[in-house]
C-alpha cells in the first residue's frame, strides 16, 4: 500500500512540475492583458488618422519627385533611409528602405509612386509597435503645388498606445514644418 501512495505522490509531483511552464505563460499574459486562448491583444488598439496640406511655391514637376524616399533627403535634414531595393538608390514603385526609430528600425514599403497623377504612398512597420501608412495626393495648382498628407497609424501592442497618440499629435502639426523646409530647399535651388 505504502508503493502505491509513494507512485501516486510521484505521479502528482510530475504533473505539477510539467505543468508549470503553462501556468507561467497563463499568469504572464493574464498580466499583460492577451487573450490567454490566443495569445491576442485585450481590446481594441489605439488607431489615429491625421491629415494635413501644405502650398508649395513650384509647380508639380519639381514639387512630386521630392517626395521620394531618396530625394527627400535634400529637404528633410534628420531623413536618412537606408535602402534594401533597389540598389542602386532610386525612388520608384516598390522601393525597400529601413528607418531607425531609436533603439528599433522601421521597414518601409513604397507602395505607390506615380508622381505624373500626384499619387505617392508608404507603408512601414515597427515590429511590435506600430504599423503607419501614409498617402501623399499632389496637386497642380498654376505655378504652385498642393500637397494633401493623410497619415494613418495603429498600435500593434498596448505599449504602443501612447506612442500613437504622442505621434499624431506630432502628424497633426507637421505641416507648417513641410511646407516651410521644402519651400526653403527650392528658393535654394532658384538662386542656384
Amino acid at each position: 500500500m505504502n508503493r502505491v501512495w509513494v507512485f501516486a505522490i510521484g505521479v502528482a509531483c510530475g504533473a505539477t512540475v510539467m505543468a508549470l511552464p503553462r501556468m507561467a505563460a497563463h499568469f504572464h499574459a493574464t498580466k499583460h492583458g492577451r487573450d490567454v486562448a490566443q495569445g491576442a491583444p485585450a481590446g481594441p488598439r489605439v488607431h489615429t488618422e491625421e491629415k494635413f496640406s501644405v502650398t508649395l511655391q513650384a509647380p508639380m514637376e519639381r514639387v512630386a519627385p521630392l517626395f521620394g524616399a531618396d530625394k527627400e533627403r535634400v529637404w528633410a535634414p534628420e531623413w536618412d533611409p537606408q535602402f534594401v531595393y533597389p540598389l542602386p538608390t532610386e525612388d520608384i514603385r516598390g522601393m525597400v528602405f529601413t528607418v531607425a526609430h531609436g533603439h528599433r528600425k522601421a521597414v518601409w514599403v513604397n507602395t505607390q509612386f506615380d508622381l505624373k497623377n500626384g499619387r505617392v504612398q508608404y507603408a512601414y512597420v515597427i515590429p511590435d509597435a506600430l504599423a503607419t501608412l501614409i498617402t501623399l495626393q499632389i496637386t497642380a495648382e498654376s505655378d504652385q503645388t498642393r500637397v494633401d498628407v493623410d497619415y494613418d497609424r495603429t498600435a500593434l501592442s498596448a505599449e504602443a498606445d501612447a506612442h500613437v497618440r504622442q505621434l499624431a499629435e506630432r502628424d497633426r502639426n507637421a505641416g507648417t514644418e513641410w511646407e516651410r523646409q521644402v519651400n526653403e530647399y527650392l528658393k535654394g535651388e532658384n538662386r542656384n
